[in-house]
């Protein structure tokens, strides 16, 4: 009861820092539309401003070229041409790819995955359905499941072997007639008089080729090599995921994935099939050991295993010893930080990328190609590429409340979880699991962002003040004594100090107000002005609605 109490306390202070929020969000929002109806009856000149060369004009009939053929890039280059454009798509390999990334989408990116029509590509593909996760810490457990009660019964999350997936999608593309969908590997983008008017590349045979389009749309991934001309990257790679395949063996839960918060990494299970389980422990970057010479095989089977549960710890062995079974990828996080280029766009991991550990990075992915088809629908005419750049800048503030809650979440839970030997971090890890404990709202409102069902940044707020709370609270209980306020000091600072960064480097003024940036009021033609309308509607409402019980977000 004292510790609902605690929360309680915590979610009300929460909420009267949100009607703050809510109550500027309204100013802005009075005076933003009506600048919006001063923006949406300008109209984009149809005349192309540049002065083409003979050679770009004489290459290429595409209106777009995508680089990249992963989940983003696929999955745009479907809903781009069901909407009529003619796009070339130039992939650097077309088979299926062999990777441990990209496994688990959470019910938020499957409900993207219907806007797009694509939610058929997770069938046939032995792909499991994902509830939730248990998550597990000194003998004591804490069920997250997912809020889906309001869904019908296929939303749910699926996790599968990323090329299954990949190729599913794919295929979608390879069966419309006005998409070119080609191997080669892209080496620059062209420019002329700073707008980018296409792609240098070289076909399977090793040809240098050129192909020109009005709108260039890079994707290729995290380990991008074009992301440098259209951003300002600065990648950090906290920790790295050792990961491989358990078999004959089952989870303790039927569709719920398990994660193990244990010193020295934090260990994941997922299904991936109806006979595999994917594990992947989380190494910090400066303690990674090395594969080749057996010192990997010899931390897991004395540090990690150990932790793993008892009805995995057979499969977890075989499975290190197992040759070639065991594999290493990079975490990386990188903030969104683009600079406007005519003619060219960047989005997926090659703009974008959070930790792993949540498993929301197709979300974000897929949540990006649903905002940037509606951003081109009402465009018929792309050759103004300075004006479109313009434009499309507005693509950057609306991904915000989905990207940045799951960016955070993912980096925030992966610094709590890998900081077992730092008592306030350990302190930060009881706290969140009591937290979810509580059950109703609390852990309600928590599974809701995790899983991409409310991507709302003031939702984020609103929880993280009453998990502090909460916190501070557990320790203080009996009664406060110095070192007991010492700890809750200790408990705030690390808190704040580990989320105020990530908060700081996704942006506030775009996350939480955005009505404020001049770009989001960007409309190319009259008839965008009520749909625009709706969807600064729909912003506020979902910015406003996590204060009432019937929102998902609390």
């Amino acid at each position: 009861m004292a510790e609902q109490y605690m929360a309680g306390v915590g979610g009300v202070i929460a909420s009267l820092l949100g009607f703050v929020f809510l109550y500027c969000s309204s100013l802005i929002r009075f005076r933003g539309l009506k600048k919006l109806n001063r923006a949406a009856s300008m109209g984009f000149p149809k005349k192309n401003r540049v002065n083409k060369t003979g050679k770009s004009e004489g290459v290429g009939t595409a209106d777009i070229i995508i680089v990249g053929a992963g989940v983003a890039g696929a999955a745009l280059a479907y809903s781009l041409g069901k909407d009529g454009r003619r796009v070339r798509v130039i992939e650097r390999d077309l088979n299926a790819p062999n990777r441990m990334a990209g496994e688990s989408l959470i019910p938020g990116g499957y409900l993207k995955l219907i806007e797009l029509g694509l939610e058929d590509c997770v069938d046939e593909i032995d792909a499991q359905r994902l509830l939730g996760y248990t998550l597990y810490k000194d003998g004591k457990e804490a069920l997250v499941s997912f809020p889906l009660e309001k869904f019908q019964s296929h939303v749910a999350g699926r996790t599968f072997h990323n090329g299954r997936f990949v190729q599913r999608l794919r295929k979608k593309v390879a069966s419309l007639h006005n998409i070119s969908l080609e191997q080669g590997t892209v080496t620059s983008l062209i420019e002329e008089n700073g707008i980018v008017k296409g792609v240098q590349y070289k076909n399977e045979s090793g040809q240098v080729l050129t192909a020109y389009a009005s709108l260039t749309i890079v994707c290729d991934g995290c380990f991008s090599n074009l992301r440098r001309s259209l951003c300002y990257p600065k990648v950090d790679i906290p920790s790295y995921f050792v990961g491989f395949i358990l078999t004959n063996c089952n989870l303790p839960t039927k569709n719920y994935g398990a994660i193990i918060l244990a010193h020295p990494s934090p260990i994941v299970f997922s299904p991936i099939s109806s006979t595999e389980i994917r594990c992947m422990v989380n190494v910090p970057s400066e303690k990674v050991p090395s594969v080749s010479n057996g010192e990997m095989a010899c931390y897991l089977k004395t540090q990690v295993a150990p932790k793993v549960l008892p009805e995995l710890y057979d499969s977890f062995i075989s499975a290190i010893e197992k040759k070639g079974n065991i594999r290493i990828a990079p975490n990386k996080i990188m903030a969104a930080a683009p600079h406007l280029t005519p003619g060219a766009l960047l989005i997926g991991d090659a703009l974008n990328m959070r930790h792993a550990i949540t498993g929301g990075g197709m979300t974000v992915a897929l949540s990006d190609v649903v905002i940037l088809r509606d951003l081109l629908r009402p465009l018929h005419d792309l050759s103004d590429a300075s004006t479109i750049s313009k434009y499309l800048e507005s693509f950057y503030t609306l991904r915000k409340p989905m990207s940045s809650t799951i960016n955070i979440l993912a980096n925030v839970l992966q610094k709590v979880f890998s900081a077992s030997s730092n008592p306030a971090m350990e302190n930060l890890q009881h706290t969140f699991l009591g937290y979810l404990r509580l059950g109703g709202m609390f852990s309600y409102g928590a599974s809701a962002m995790l899983c991409g069902l409310c991507p709302s940044p003031l939702s984020l707020a609103f929880h993280f003040f009453s998990i502090a709370i909460y916190g501070v609270g557990r320790l203080l209980l009996p009664f406060p004594s110095p070192k007991r306020l010492w700890d809750g000091a200790k408990l705030l600072w690390v808190a704040s100090s580990t989320l105020l960064p990530y908060i700081y480097s996704e942006g506030i003024r775009q996350m939480f107000f955005p009505l404020t940036v001049p770009a989001y009021y960007r409309t190319p033609l009259k008839r965008s002005q009520k749909k625009l309308h709706a969807l600064i509607s729909s912003v506020c409402w979902n910015n406003s609605m996590f204060l009432t019980k019937s929102h998902i977000c609390y």
